[in-house]
């Protein structure tokens, strides 16, 4: 079991380290991260800066915002990563910047791999994150065991920026999914019926799905709080408007929802969940 590097401990990271150190690995994050003291109470070694982090481990991953982190820390690895280590980027990034990574990285002997996740705050703690890899198969491979410690359902899904890709998909199927729902039970309340015996109902139904199931309790409840902050879902869409621009398409359910998602942050909830898209809804 080499020894992992950790970059980005987050809502999402924090625990997917935690989860690592569980499972027997050793594991170095960053001091200047607010959770390195926590991860060190769990067994985390320290590392000051990137360059003494990357000269001490053979595995290194990020969990960073977006893309400009990422090519900012890739930027710094490129001076300092041992050869023949393996680079997995968990983030969600374009799938175009996943790709140039792979190339940058593959110059000076270094693997990489594209691993966006699915699952949010609660999957990332209980290990069970949908993982969707892009890169070589060789490197899917060496990877296998660690993304086994954090989740459920891996898949290598092909090529470098594949594993992107599909986490672009995944949000446009979150996003549209979360206003259905939104409005569904808006009107519901509109009319007087029972929000809670509409999702009992539609949850034995053909509208069942897992966002019913988890944001339709959170609507009902009017929790807000976040478990994916919706100012990152907007740059999740922002990445898969740019793809369909890149691919000279025009998706248009997901344009609607994204301009909702930039109508919430700029009334200053970006803070909040995902499914607080509901609060646009008069």
């Amino acid at each position: 079991m080499g020894k992992v590097g950790f970059i980005g401990l987050g809502i999402m990271g924090k625990p997917m380290a935690i989860n690592l150190l569980k499972a027997g690995y050793s594991v170095s994050v960053l001091e200047q991260s607010n959770a390195s003291l926590e991860l060190k109470e769990h067994g985390a070694s320290v590392a000051k800066c990137i360059e003494e982090l990357a000269s001490d481990v053979s595995i290194l991953i990020t969990m960073l915002p977006d893309s400009p982190e990422v090519k900012s820390v890739v930027s710094k690895l490129t001076k300092c990563i041992l050869k023949g280590s393996l680079f997995i980027d968990m983030s969600t990034i374009s799938p175009s910047v996943a790709k140039d990574i792979f190339t940058t990285f593959e110059g000076i002997g270094v693997e990489a791999l594209d691993a966006p996740v699915s699952g949010g705050e609660v999957g990332a703690v209980a290990a069970s994150l949908s993982i969707m890899v892009g890169g070589n198969t060789s490197s899917f491979e060496r990877a296998l065991p660690i993304f086994q410690s954090m989740g459920k359902n891996i898949v290598h899904i092909g090529k470098a920026g594949a594993g992107q890709t599909t986490k672009a998909c995944n949000q446009i199927i979150v996003g549209i999914t979360i206003q259905a729902v939104a409005e569904a039970f808006a009107l519901a309340k509109k009319e007087g019926v029972d929000q809670g015996k509409v999702r009992e109902a539609l949850m034995g139904g053909f509208a069942q799905s897992r966002i019913l199931d988890l944001h339709g309790t959170r609507l009902i409840e009017e929790n807000f709080k976040p478990g994916f902050k919706i100012k990152l879902h907007k740059k999740d869409m922002d990445i898969a408007m740019k793809a369909a621009v890149e691919n000279g398409m025009t998706l248009l359910g997901t344009s609607l929802v994204s301009k909702l998602m930039s109508d919430a942050v700029n009334q200053g909830n970006g803070e909040l969940d995902h499914s607080s898209l509901a609060l646009l809804i008069n």
